[in-house]
């Protein structure tokens, strides 16, 4: 398949959403990024259930939406609600991650694990064919803008050799310092979902810029 973009909302201007939300729809983007913060996971906070009530009313593509919250299972069927397609978890935050993925699946979306940097793809290897995507931060999470770390090449290696091993149709995505400079290398790592942030919103024409994401 073509690597998918997925610009991060995170990075938009909060006070024109719905320009940037058209700005995407637009776009050559496949997916909107949407990353929910507790303050507790990590520390920042960002937005929740109303924001990602109120973009999906307005947006025209899959809604990708990253949980780096606490005790995430409480909320499952609230973001499905909310209009979630995908819905990602942290290893981390997920002591029975197995029942997780499946309570996220059976409210017909799918499902996805985050693993933070210093996390390695081997804890998934019991999991990875019940899996939808594996996303591997590449920055540590909770803030944008962050350099990108470089050891992150090496660990889709792994997890691809991972999934290639096991069978399973799980895909990659990357979060965390994607941009120009960088995207090519990681799409012939493995990777199949870019998350990009202020690659794409700083940008001084964000469209052409999703255009570039693109390119092989």
């Amino acid at each position: 398949m073509a690597h998918l973009i997925a610009p991060s909302i995170l990075a938009a201007d909060f006070a024109n959403l719905s320009k940037d939300i058209e700005l995407v729809n637009n776009s050559n983007a496949d997916w909107f990024h949407l990353d929910v913060m507790d303050g507790e996971f990590v520390p920042n906070i960002s937005f929740g259930l109303p924001v990602i009530e109120a973009i999906k009313r307005h947006a025209k593509k899959t809604l990708d939406v990253h949980l780096m919250i606490i005790q995430p299972d409480r909320y499952i069927s609230a973001f499905k609600k909310a209009g979630a397609d995908v819905l990602t978890v942290h290893y981390e935050a997920c002591p029975h991650l197995h029942r997780t993925i499946q309570a996220i699946q059976a409210e017909g979306m799918k499902a996805g694990v985050a693993l933070n940097p210093h996390t390695p793809v081997s804890v998934l290897e019991d999991v990875i064919q019940d899996i939808d995507v594996v996303l591997i931060m590449s920055v540590n999470p909770g803030f944008g803008g962050q350099k990108f770390i470089e050891k992150t090449y090496d660990k889709i290696k792994k997890l691809k050799a991972l999934i290639q091993s096991s069978g399973s149709s799980a895909i990659i995505e990357i979060d965390g310092g994607v941009g120009l400079g960088n995207y090519k290398q990681l799409v012939e790592c493995g990777a199949d979902v870019l998350v990009a942030g202020n690659s794409v919103f700083a940008a001084k024409d964000p469209l052409q810029a999703i255009t570039e994401l693109k390119k092989i």
